[in-house]
């Protein structure tokens, strides 16, 4: 309960910066699809830095659950400096600021997750379902919110259609730091207080399973990372505004919880490889439809993908490497998926994708990502032996 508890709030922050920051980046901040692409290039550089520090802290004090209360409480510092910041420079040395406690979040996340209910995949899946709950409640709410608040007349430039909308930063920050607060209550003892010692990371190194998955996710997330972040603009130039991106993400979030509850099932039917092979294939599906389709309401039923590459990508790539890395070593190896897969892999994304908006147009990104992630699906089957044991000690 008190992890099914952080799950839900930890996330609710991440309902609001994930579906509006692009919108509100391009609109209110004014930032050009080249500086947009850059802004979002920087989360992913910067976790490429910050993520292995968090890592081994992690995984050398034991103390995973506690570095949670202090991630926590960074998001939330972060998010107030992106409200407060005006100019590409600060906006950009803002995104830096929250990027070195968001990107590193989520994989701790999952290393306490994984290793407190190791026994109990059911389990996981459901706390994981937690997770789409408060994500989905705090970006339902925030554009009702939002509408009740009164603009001043003549408050709202040139091209902005929601001059209100830098309230989702304190509203971001104050959650965070609620879910600060929960995860002083999620225990720190047993698996989740392994310890590694001083060095022992290296064994990654010479991990070849960890290392061909790290290769796969990294090309997974140059194609299918950018054209997410840039999703606002698509929906505005398809005529929808504010209400349309939240409703588009009824769509995305609520299949996404059927399927986190039968995670499990999932999971012991694929494997883990099984589950990433359908996420990457759903990912290739989701933006070749999204470039095709010319309306707002065909748009949405094509997200229904969305839960599909969250639950197989997002979820396949983490279990395959709990399977093969040391249990010590989960926090550092997590962390390493997010440095190299989604930091690297999501930086380049992000920089393409906001080039092929300015050269392209709105569907530009789509049509690239689509593609590339279908020649990345050619590649799994030969490239990513699969699982023959529940778990490897040293590879």
């Amino acid at each position: 309960m008190p992890l099914a508890l952080y799950w839900a709030i930890g996330m609710a922050p991440f309902g609001l910066t994930l579906p509006y920051l692009g919108l509100y980046l391009r609109e209110n901040a004014g930032l050009s699809g080249a500086q947009l692409g850059a802004v979002f290039g920087i989360v992913p550089a910067v976790g490429i830095l910050a993520q292995p520090i968090w890592g081994v802290l992690g995984d050398r004090s034991g103390l995973r659950a506690r570095v949670l209360v202090l991630l926590s409480l960074g998001v939330a510092a972060g998010a107030l400096a992106i409200g407060r910041a005006q100019g590409f420079v600060a906006i950009a040395a803002s995104m830096a600021l929250f990027a070195v406690f968001a990107r590193a979040l989520i994989p701790m996340l999952l290393s306490v997750s994984l290793s407190a209910l190791e026994d109990h995949p059911h389990a996981f899946g459901w706390v994981r379902a937690f997770g789409t709950l408060g994500f989905g409640a705090s970006m339902f709410a925030f554009p009702a919110a939002l509408a009740s608040v009164p603009i001043a007349e003549g408050a709202a430039a040139p091209g902005v259609s929601q001059p209100g909308l830098g309230l989702l930063f304190p509203t971001a920050a104050a959650l965070a730091a609620l879910a600060a607060g929960a995860a002083l209550f999620v225990p720190n003892r047993g698996a989740v207080a392994l310890r590694a010692h001083r060095g022992e990371w290296k064994v990654l190194l010479r991990n070849q399973r960890f290392g061909r998955v790290l290769a796969l996710c990294t090309l997974s997330f140059l194609f299918i990372n950018g054209p997410m972040e840039l999703f606002p603009i698509l929906v505005r130039s398809r005529g929808g505004d504010l209400e349309a991106v939240r409703d588009m993400w009824v769509f995305m979030l609520v299949p996404e919880v059927f399927l986190a509850l039968g995670l499990g099932a999932l999971w012991a039917r694929l494997g883990a490889r099984g589950l990433l092979a359908i996420g990457i294939g759903a990912g290739a599906a989701r933006w070749l439809l999204t470039a095709a389709v010319p309306s707002v309401n065909e748009l949405q039923w094509v997200q229904t993908l969305h839960a599909v590459v969250v639950l197989g990508l997002n979820m396949g790539a983490p279990l395959y490497i709990d399977a093969v890395v040391p249990p010590q070593l989960r926090s550092t190896a997590q962390s390493l998926l997010g440095t190299v897969a989604v930091g690297i892999g999501g930086m380049g994304s992000s920089l393409l994708a906001g080039w092929l908006l300015d050269a392209g147009g709105p569907a530009a990104p789509y049509w690239v990502g689509g593609a590339g992630a279908l020649v990345v699906l050619a590649l799994l089957p030969r490239w990513l032996p699969p699982l023959e044991t529940p778990r490897a000690t040293v590879d």
